[in-house]
């Protein structure tokens, strides 16, 4: 028999049995169903990521630090460290390598570097909203000029400028803390940033000295530090952080005014001018990638754009290593599932075999026509199983993207033809595979014997 006759017999035969080819198929469905919505998802979060990094982060931009830990996944490490002296602890946490005022100077000093820009860590012991009588904490940074943020109010500087001096941007979560209700109401008004300088080790005889000077107000005034008041005006509120890239639950303050306010909190301690990390502009017509391979033979760590993209990307195929795995779980017991189909059918025709036997055909062609059967119950599976993912998936898009604002054109789940064509081919192989043992059997019976069973 030739291959195409052997294709639409196989096909009949499952038609004698509907309900139970169907609910076979149905069980490769369920995996089919799950890899189709994972590859769509992978792809989806991949063009997303890809096309933020594309317009958000300028390309041309390095992030320099001088502990591996800060990068990556690598993450801090609880055991003991040997001392390092440029090593240094920010907020009570893990103690890492930092950059020097040296280390910038080295960086400026490289011929593809353009400028450098130091990331202050910033620690605030509150700040007041004008009108509002309570104290808030939270965290203050410098404003990221790289990173292209979006405001829900007010307007933020193009790609690469900063936000003046004085101005201060305000995250969306922040209003209702604030009793904002409008972000446009926030605009114009100011926020006053209290800081305060860390208190001075003195001896013994230093505080027997300022006592016998001038009193206890003396010497009340250099165990409590310095405080210092700076106020700044609402320039924009930024939109919540599923609709920019940047980090946006944090105060944002200029340049400058971080630069000072970091020296005065940090003077007297092991942070004082130590940085966790910089950025370095490339200049223009070098690629990134030159000046990276440069620096790392200075002994920095370096991430381009591109490398955050990478990073990106590892989350992303997590993610969808773990959905993938529940469809490879459905489809394994699937597989048992035609396996135990193709076993029973094989029993159920045993005379039917003999008979096909007798009259000539070989156990070759009746080999494949039960492997034919697993691969038309496997491409049904995969077929519903495809479509249900796609159908699903279309409907779940819209709602998606305006639960985690995505913006406009920008989707969760993508589905692509490819990949998919792909998946259903996979399937039908796995379920020709699932019925090879079953037609095997059918393919050895003995005609005489299958006979006599009728």
């Amino acid at each position: 028999m030739k291959r195409i006759d052997i294709a639409r017999r196989a096909a009949r035969n499952l038609k004698q049995a509907k309900i139970r080819t169907l609910l076979t198929a149905l069980a490769i469905s369920v995996g089919a169903f799950t890899l189709t919505l994972s590859l769509a998802i992978g792809a989806g979060t991949r063009e997303y990521f890809a096309k933020f990094l594309e317009t958000n982060v300028n390309p041309q931009s390095l992030f320099v630090v001088a502990d591996k830990n800060l990068v990556g996944f690598s993450g801090g490490n609880s055991d003991p460290k040997e001392y390092d002296p440029n090593a240094a602890s920010f907020g009570g946490g893990a103690s890492y390598k930092t950059l020097g005022e040296s280390d910038l100077t080295k960086i400026r000093a490289n011929k593809n570097i353009s400028g450098v820009q130091p990331n202050y860590n910033l620690q605030a012991t509150y700040f007041t909203y004008q009108g509002n009588t309570k104290k808030f904490t939270g965290s203050i940074m410098m404003y990221d000029k790289m990173i292209r943020g979006e405001a829900a109010a007010g307007k933020l500087p193009l790609l690469g400028q900063m936000i003046g001096a004085d101005d201060v941007v305000v995250p969306e979560s922040y209003l209702k803390a604030l009793g904002v209700n409008k972000p446009a109401d926030a605009i114009g008004k100011t926020i006053t940033v209290r800081v305060t300088q860390p208190v001075k080790k003195l001896s013994e005889t230093e505080l027997q000295n300022i006592y016998a000077a001038g009193g206890l107000d003396a010497l009340a005034a250099v165990t409590q530090g310095k405080t210092k008041d700076v106020t700044f005006t609402i320039s924009a509120v930024a939109a919540k952080p599923a609709t920019a890239l940047g980090d946006t639950n944090q105060l944002a303050i200029s340049d400058t005014k971080a630069h000072e306010l970091t020296d005065f909190t940090t003077e007297g301690t092991a942070q004082y001018q130590r940085y966790l990390g910089a950025v370095a502009m490339v200049k223009d017509g070098v690629k990134p990638e030159n000046a990276k391979a440069e620096l790392e033979k200075s002994g920095y760590v370096v991430k381009t754009a591109r490398d955050l993209q990478g990073i990106l990307f590892t989350v992303v195929n997590v993610v969808q290593g773990i959905v993938a795995g529940f469809g490879v779980l459905a489809l394994l017991a699937s597989v048992f599932g035609i396996i135990n189909t193709q076993y029973i059918s094989v029993l159920e025709r045993t005379g039917q075999i003999g008979l096909m036997k007798a009259l000539g055909m070989s156990g070759r062609a009746i080999g494949k026509l039960f492997r034919y059967e697993a691969a038309w119950i496997g491409f049904l599976g995969a077929i519903l199983g495809a479509l249900g993912g796609i159908g699903l998936g279309t409907l779940l898009n819209p709602w998606i993207s305006r639960k985690m604002s995505l913006g406009a054109g920008s989707h969760l789940l993508i589905f692509q033809p490819l990949p998919i064509c792909l998946l259903i081919l996979a399937l039908v192989l796995v379920a020709i595979v699932a019925g090879w043992f079953p037609s095997r059997k059918a393919a050895r019976l003995d005609p005489i014997e299958a006979l006599r069973t009728e």
